[in-house]
């Protein structure tokens, strides 16, 4: 099976030098974890709600919030993301990306085209999702 076919695309990229207020926001009102980053479309990073949360203030929007709280959303996404990411080719296999995994500690795989141009990502889900026997036949087993 072809990464293309279980990765999730489109996928929502950020610049090197766009501010983690526009993560936040990103991140707020969208259910996924990660953010490809790119400069002139090529794949330059990634930066995870992880790598935000432990980047901004964890005062923003609560009572005890400061303007040195609020100032932490103005930090840039290269000041906090993961560079050179491990990343796939859209001609690989499934098995080549479950590889990835098991070898390195990451949590998403950028999918990229001959370029290097993002066209998709992979995460431990899609996978889980891609193995997942079918309920009729699982049932049909007991």
């Amino acid at each position: 099976m072809n990464v293309t076919t279980i990765m999730s695309s489109p996928i929502m990229t950020v610049q090197l030098d766009d501010k983690l207020a526009l993560v936040n926001e990103i991140f707020s009102n969208k259910s996924f974890h990660h953010l490809v980053v790119v400069e002139n479309s090529k794949l330059y990073g990634v930066v995870s709600d992880r790598d935000l949360l432990k980047a901004i203030s964890p005062h923003i929007g609560t009572a005890a919030e400061r303007h040195r709280d609020v100032a932490t959303l103005n930090r840039k996404v290269h000041q906090v993301m993961s560079r050179k990411p491990i990343s796939i080719e859209q001609s690989q296999d499934v098995y080549d990306a479950i590889t990835l995994f098991m070898n390195n500690k990451i949590s998403c795989i950028p999918v990229v085209d001959n370029d290097n141009i993002p066209i998709g990502i992979i995460s431990w889900r899609d996978i889980l999702k891609a193995i997942k026997k079918p309920k009729s036949l699982s049932n049909e087993s007991k």
